[in-house]
């Protein structure tokens, strides 16, 4: 939940799903454990066998049933609109299934230069790497475990499922309450201040 409160959406997912499988799911456990890949979190309500079908058959479901109520977070907009108004380019860099974050993103009206989608922690340094990434921000630990693993500068922000202190302790070389703060916090950066 860096850019997009998907929360909503997941939760009418996995309520869904659980109606159309027969299997009890916790949703509102399962989205306040948002960030690792959805076939981790299906793994603890079914067995490792059903996972990749259940995994197509709540995609599907989210298609219909979370993008409609998706929420943009508070700066996010103003926070990709800055890494190009000062020269850079905005790559997303996401565990979701690319399709469905295209899908979130157009809905909100935002436009990053690059979206990659199915990475997960250290993974998302692959892309970070290849379209050159000095900056990386994120809301969960493994986010800052990718962008160190990049060697680019990570930026955590406790608008999602991990919280500042333990952002800290998992090395992020900043923490921000939310993006709200980042535009500034980018012009400082790349002037050196």
């Amino acid at each position: 939940m860096t850019l997009v409160d998907s929360r909503p959406g997941i939760h009418r997912t996995y309520t869904a799903l659980a109606e159309e499988t027969g299997v009890p799911i916790d949703a509102d456990l399962a989205v306040s454990r948002l960030g690792p890949p959805l076939e981790d979190e299906l793994a603890c309500w079914f067995p490792p066998e059903r996972v990749p079908a259940v995994a197509d058959q709540y995609r599907a479901l989210y298609v219909r049933l979370a993008i409609e109520p998706s929420l943009l977070l508070p700066g996010a907009a103003e926070a990709v609109e800055t890494v190009r108004g000062l020269g850079g380019r905005s790559v997303v860099v996401t565990a979701k299934h690319a399709p469905n974050a295209r899908l979130h993103m157009d809905h909100l009206g935002l436009r990053a230069d690059v979206l990659v989608g199915s990475l997960w922690a250290e993974r998302k340094a692959e892309a970070l790497r290849e379209h050159t990434a000095g900056v990386y921000v994120g809301d969960h630990v493994g986010d800052v475990r990718g962008a160190r693993a990049a060697g680019a500068v990570s930026v955590a922000v406790a608008t999602g499922p991990c919280p500042a202190d333990e952002l800290r302790e998992a090395g992020a070389d900043v923490v921000l309450t939310d993006l709200t703060a980042f535009p500034d916090w980018l012009a400082g950066h790349l002037a050196g201040v």
